[in-house]
């Protein structure tokens, strides 16, 4: 079962890897933990889907700012990974351009290659945002769309979406006036436009000129929507690094961003000590075995000679720049919203379980066991690990059920925990900080006294199936925490993903068994 509990729900992009770690689909949305949750919850799914979801072994990330940037960047890693189950299209309107013609009356036009003639504005990554763009601008300056222009007036300018040039209703100074407004909003140089705009906008809403005004509201709209398409896909002829970190407990967790042509493309996510001029070890560790950019976006200036290191290396100038302001200190910020989701979401898991459970320190480590059989045969025991907030199936365990005949759960339960805690007992290996057992009262008293004869404490609970209710030690009703509590959220993750375990080693033994079978064909 995917963790959705650690999956934000912000704005971006999500990625279904397989048990290959293959990107196998990459989708976007507005809210990431809510289109993730929808794949496994709804039913009658078609089979391409229910394909799909049977493949998803884990589910990686990328925040953005708004929707516009979360729907530039999925076309830009499908276009990257190109993963098995997203739509393969050759699109011949990917990467098209906005021509500007240099007709009397211009127009906005989409053009598939730059030609002598006109002004070309792209190219856009998307075809639909680029669509959008020109929809928005032809809409809020109502300029000409007709290859000629009639003899009089069409629909459109009785419907106030033209201006109406074939019958002189606009002045060719006016119109001029428009087109060079157009220019510098595709030109990236809107942010003088839009003060001017706004201050336009107030004082004809001052003066009840609101007709006035909502033409003038809806140019803003059109810039602000543009500025977010420019803000992930920039028209830059060179390709970035986007680098920060974060510090804590004598930790650095570090993020990369790779930006292409101005396109974001990848993230690398990186935790190690912290020891001294860790910022500068790392530039140069990284930098000797992978692609130096023209330029680099760090929170804080590496030394000199590690930038004369880069330049030498790459045998081109590089230029490092730590951003005050602007673009790249958002793209900066971007960064730092997605180290504080990525590394520290689990964090707040393990806290919120050790409040609930009044337990001494974060369980950092949690093991959890179930049982599954089929009308008690071919019953087998399952133990998932989780560390630091997510699965480590390094150190998942099955167990065929030995000492246990027919139905009986509580026995079994009571010999895996032995089997498994004897085990790291006779190695001398570390126990977790906490045991979860799929069950009830009965289960988690059998394995607290499989516990005590080998002579360990360990905090342990059990989650009951029906109404999860937490059964404690000593505790003589069952803890209930309201249904969307998160260390309950928690704990229902690595029961679930135990049970997933058991369930699938369960058919893979009775599959076995149908093959052994004399009567299997």
């Amino acid at each position: 079962m995917i963790d959705v509990t650690r999956i934000p729900s912000n704005p971006g992009c999500y990625l279904f890897r397989n048990n290959q770690q293959k990107i196998i689909y990459i989708g976007k949305a507005k809210n990431i933990r809510k289109r993730v949750k929808t794949y496994f919850q709804k039913k009658d799914q078609d089979p391409k889907t229910r394909s799909l979801i049977t493949a998803i072994d884990a589910v990686e990330f990328f925040i953005t700012d708004t929707e516009v940037e979360a729907f530039i960047l999925e076309n830009t890693l499908i276009k990257k990974h190109q993963p098995k189950y997203n739509i393969n299209l050759k699109d011949a309107k990917t990467y098209a351009y906005i021509e500007l013609t240099t007709e009397r009356y211009p127009r906005l036009l989409i053009a598939r290659q730059k030609q002598e003639k006109g002004m070309y504005f792209g190219p856009f990554v998307s075809a639909v945002e680029r669509d959008h763009v020109l929809q928005f601008l032809n809409r809020t300056f109502a300029l000409r769309t007709c290859r000629k222009l009639p003899k009089k007036a069409c629909l459109r300018y009785h419907l106030q979406l033209c201006t109406a040039p074939c019958i002189a209703a606009i002045t060719p100074e006016e119109y001029d006036k428009r087109i060079r407004n157009i220019r510098l909003i595709l030109s990236g140089k809107s942010r003088e436009l839009l003060k001017k705009l706004r201050q336009e906008m107030t004082k004809k809403s001052q003066a009840k000129d609101y007709e006035a005004a909502l033409v003038l509201r809806n140019q803003t709209t059109a810039i602000q929507h543009l500025q977010e398409h420019q803000k992930m896909q920039q028209r830059f002829t060179y390709d970035q690094d986007i680098i920060n970190y974060q510090l804590k407990d004598g930790v650095v967790y570090l993020m990369l961003f790779n930006v292409y042509k101005g396109t974001l493309s990848t993230k690398n996510e990186y935790v190690f000590d912290c020891i001294p001029d860790f910022f500068d070890e790392f530039l140069v560790q990284y930098y000797s075995e992978n692609h130096i950019p023209s330029e680099v976006i760090v929170p804080q200036k590496p030394s000199e000679s590690l930038a004369l290191f880069l330049s030498q290396k790459r045998k081109k100038k590089v230029r490092i720049i730590v951003p005050k302001k602007g673009t790249k200190k958002q793209l900066l910020q971007l960064v730092e919203k997605n180290i504080e989701l990525t590394f520290f979401g689990d964090v707040s898991k393990m806290q919120a379980l050790q409040h609930q459970l009044n337990l001494q320190e974060p369980p950092v480590v949690i093991e959890c066991f179930d049982i599954s059989h089929l009308s008690g045969t071919s019953m087998v025991g399952s133990l998932v690990q989780f560390r630091n907030g997510r699965p480590d199936k390094t150190n998942y365990r099955r167990f065929r059920i030995r000492t246990v005949e027919g139905i009986d759960d509580a026995a079994a339960i009571a010999e895996v925990v032995r089997r498994r805690y004897q085990r790291l007992l006779d190695e001398h290996a570390p126990f977790p900080q906490l045991i979860v057992i799929d069950g009830g009262l009965g289960q988690l008293n059998s394995a607290i006294q499989e516990l005590d004869r080998i002579g360990l404490k360990i905090p342990i609970l059990s989650i009951a199936k029906q109404f999860e209710e937490l059964y404690l030690p000593g505790r003589p009703q069952p803890l209930q925490l309201e249904k969307k509590d998160k260390a309950l959220l928690f704990i229902r993750e690595v029961r679930d993903e135990a049970h997933r375990f058991a369930i699938a080693y369960n058919r893979l033994l009775r599959k076995k068994e149908v093959r052994a079978s004399p009567n299997s064909l």
